[in-house]
């Protein structure tokens, strides 16, 4: 083993989607567009949610970010993984290389988890306490837990990517998904990786049920304070608000479990490939949709922008 981790010479192979070239292309043209789409959605909700200044609220606020994470968090997996498509050789990562994506991976998607617990408590505030929310959510406030879940995914990020990554690695080897993810790149270890796995598991605990817990227990607060609303038109606002934060958390946290909270024992490449396209690909697809969709304040100012553009005042 004296060889192993020699940053020279160790480096890794993704797996490619099919062996037929037909099937590789229609996978790089799908995965292209929705890449795109991605881009373009996010960058939309955010650059609206800055001009306009009545989206200049603390749950804009909150979704502005989450849009800036999803670009970078696409960004981190997609553009290597269309070039592995659109190669007809096998595309070689560096041992430095993969330890950089897999970084940016958990950082950038531990922020988005926590995140969306930080929305959950803001729609709890703003519905179970209306009149004390500009008081709780003050700007302060906002900036502070928005950096706070940059900080803690830094943090997790870092320590596990390095913990990670001086495991000893023999021999190039071939990773069973499209990017360096934690569990394929700790499976190439010639060592060890109980206690890799553990602490990846205290991390998922970390990332995932925990903010889980808390925004489940936020929306029985937030159900029990709709179901008092008179007014049907206030009921049906308030579910409005919610229930598109409530179907992103539902996608973003569904595939994250599948993945990191069951027993490493039981992981499949296969399975992995499949749920790593739906929360790397479809999902910041998805979240821009479901948002401009089910806000009415967020789609007006969409559409408003959209009519100014198409028919510009002469």
């Amino acid at each position: 083993m004296e060889d192993a981790n020699q940053t020279g010479m160790i480096h890794f192979y993704f797996r490619p989607f099919s062996k037929l070239p037909e099937v590789q292309m229609l996978i790089f043209v799908a995965c292209l567009i929705m890449y795109l789409v991605s881009i373009s959605g996010n960058f939309s909700i955010s650059l609206i949610i800055w001009l306009h200044h009545s989206l200049h609220t603390p749950m804009y606020f909150f979704l502005g970010n989450l849009a800036v994470l999803e670009i970078c968090y696409s960004s981190t997996i997609a553009p290597l993984t269309l070039a592995s498509i659109l190669s007809p050789e096998r595309t070689i990562i560096s041992l430095p290389g993969c330890g950089a994506q897999m970084f940016f991976f958990i950082f950038l998607g531990s922020a988005d988890c926590i995140l969306l617990a930080i929305m959950a408590y803001d729609r709890f505030v703003a519905i179970c306490h209306p009149l004390h929310y500009t008081r709780i959510m003050s700007w302060q406030l906002c900036v502070q837990l928005a950096l706070g879940s940059l900080l803690l995914g830094f943090m997790l990020a870092m320590q596990l990517t390095v913990l990670i990554f001086r495991l000893p690695f023999c021999r190039s080897k071939e990773i069973s998904l499209f990017y360096c993810d934690v569990l394929p790149v700790m499976r190439l270890a010639c060592a060890d990786t109980g206690v890799h796995e553990a602490t990846l598991f205290v991390v998922s605990i970390t990332v995932l049920t925990v903010p889980f817990l808390l925004i489940t227990l936020s929306y029985v607060f937030i159900v029990a304070a709709i179901l008092k609303i008179r007014s049907a038109e206030g009921r049906h606002k308030a579910f409005s608000t919610c229930s598109s934060h409530l179907t992103v958390v539902l996608l973003q946290y569904g595939c994250g479990s599948l993945i990191y909270l069951c027993p490493s024992s039981s992981y499949s490449p296969e399975r992995g490939q499949i749920v790593s396209v739906v929360y790397t690909f479809i999902t910041p697809v998805l979240n821009p949709l479901i948002y401009s969709m089910r806000n009415r304040e967020l789609k007006d100012a969409l559409k408003g922008a959209v009519m100014r553009f198409l028919l510009p005042q002469t």
